[in-house]
């Protein structure tokens, strides 16, 4: 079977296969999945007459698998374009994602997050020539998170992505009260599916750091959210390469702002020391750790 074959196997055995391994989807879990209990399922599924259901999980995990190289090359391009603020390069990268394989999983979770980080920059003011509004590219990456979780209704990284463009215009303060309000209900959401999902955690915590207390922020509960978010990251960080992946040095940077706001720049040096170790082209992180060493 080819790889788009078995990614079209995967997508009408699923319902079938989540029968036995109960729990919300998150793709990059399959290979995983498969690696610690597809061999124990082989067994139950046979004595149950119902061997093509582990089939159907081998052949989602390996074709998961077969796609996880290519995503995370292209998150990799996409972090290091916003990581050096580079809306050109962001903007040139829409193409090659779009013209991945749309019938992947991950293809409209990219796209998404491809327009959030656009969202995020535009935001502070950097944009490509031409290019639109934070909240113009916050609305494009709604759409294609829409899509993605119309695909997987159980997919708890679609969730909190979609809570964080939701978000995103916020830098600027273009957010409403009523997409404030549709976060909470995507984070809340991506907290029942997978409370220890990194991203899941960090989302959240943003989420308290920068609403205003009227719209349910609150950063003394963001400091110890972030705390937990940086946590996740380094226990991910010893596992096995997840897709998405994203996230650890955003946490650091986040921690820090709410360190120094909490009258603690040493701690917040150490953590954007770290920040710095995995992303040395962070120039928000560079920036902010300008800030503390000059005094």
């Amino acid at each position: 079977m080819s790889m788009s074959g078995a990614r079209a196997g995967c997508a009408a055995a699923w319902p079938a296969v989540a029968v036995v391994v109960a729990g919300p989807v998150l793709w990059s879990d399959m290979l995983a999945r498969y690696s610690t209990e597809g061999r124990a399922l082989n067994t139950r599924s046979t004595r149950a007459g119902a061997p093509a259901v582990t089939g159907a999980l081998i052949a989602c995990a390996f074709a998961a698998h077969a796609d996880d190289s290519g995503w995370r090359d292209i998150e990799s391009r996409i972090q290091y374009d916003y990581y050096t603020e580079d809306a050109r390069a962001l903007t040139a990268l829409e193409a090659t994602v779009a013209g991945a394989d749309e019938h992947a999983p991950l293809h409209d979770y990219y796209l998404g997050f491809l327009y959030f980080r656009q969202a995020l920059l535009a935001a502070q003011g950097v944009t490509a020539p031409g290019a639109g509004k934070a909240g113009q590219f916050a609305a494009q990456c709604m759409t294609h998170l829409d899509a993605a979780l119309a695909a997987g209704e159980d997919f708890a990284e679609g969730f909190a992505l979609r809570a964080a463009c939701r978000l995103a215009p916020l830098v600027s303060g273009e957010v409403a009260t009523l997409a404030a309000h549709r976060a909470h209900k995507d984070i809340s959401r991506a907290l029942q599916l997978a409370p220890g999902n990194p991203r899941v955690l960090l989302i959240d915590a943003v989420s308290d750091y920068q609403l205003p207390p009227p719209s349910g922020g609150n950063k003394e509960r963001a400091l110890v959210k972030l705390r937990q978010a940086v946590a996740a990251f380094e226990a991910e960080r010893r596992e096995t390469q997840r897709v998405p992946g994203w996230g650890a040095a955003e946490a650091s940077v986040f921690l820090a702002r709410d360190l120094l706001d909490h009258s603690d720049p040493v701690a917040a040096r150490d953590v954007l020391e770290q920040a710095l170790l995995g992303a040395p082209e962070f120039a928000q992180a560079r920036r902010l750790m300008g800030k503390i060493t000059s005094g």
